[in-house]
Formats: C-alpha cells, structure tokens, sequence
C-alpha cells in the first residue's frame, strides 16, 4: 500500500468523499446567499452587515470557507500530482497553495467574526 502524507484523505475514497460533502456545503452557501439577496429589497450597508452579524450567517460563512480550503487543497493536489513531476517544484507548489489557502481562510475569519 503507498501512503502520501500531502494527501489530505488516507485514500482515494476519502478524498472522493470529502470533494463531495465540501461540493454540497458550498451549494447550500450559495443558495442561502441566493435566498437573501432574493428577499432583500434594497442592499445597503446596514442591511449587510444586520445579516452577516446572524451567529447562523457567520459560522455558516466559516463552514463555506473551510470547505473551500479542503475542496481547493484536495483538486490542487491532484492536479498537481497528475501534471508537475518534478517533487521538488511540486512540494513548493503544494507549499504555496497550503500558505495561500490559510490566508484566505484566517482572512475570512477575521472578517466575518469582525463584524
């Protein structure tokens, strides 16, 4: 059995799994997003910040961007592993994307929580 320590899964399945469940959690955000501003008249800035200080609003955020950050690390690394061979360039590669992902993801924390 090959095991790889960039996989985020411990296998094939798992990752197929994960891709999946993010898939379906980053759905449902873009419909609720979808049913607010479908519902919402005018969109002011108090309007905006009266639903994302909704505790339901900021942790399904942080559920979308955490989704966001498996679906994208398990895609890139796939993709990665298919095209770049070189392990050395792959590794930084990988290394950049992980850095860029949690950024984005501590960013958003931030922004939401601060709200």
């Amino acid at each position: 059995m090959v095991s790889n320590a960039s996989a985020l899964g411990r296998n094939g399945v798992h990752d197929f799994i994960l891709v999946r469940a993010t898939a379906i959690v980053l759905t449902l955000y873009i419909i609720y997003l979808i049913g607010f501003f479908a519902v919402t008249g005018d969109l002011t800035w108090a309007v905006w910040t009266g639903f994302f200080s909704s505790a339901f609003t900021k942790v399904f955020t942080l559920l979308a961007l955490f989704s966001v950050l498996i679906h994208a690390w398990i895609g890139m690394w796939q993709v990665l592993t298919d095209y770049v061979k070189p392990l050395a360039l792959r590794m930084l590669l990988q290394l950049a994307i992980v850095v860029a992902l949690l950024v984005y993801v501590i960013y958003g924390f931030v922004v939401v929580w601060g709200v």
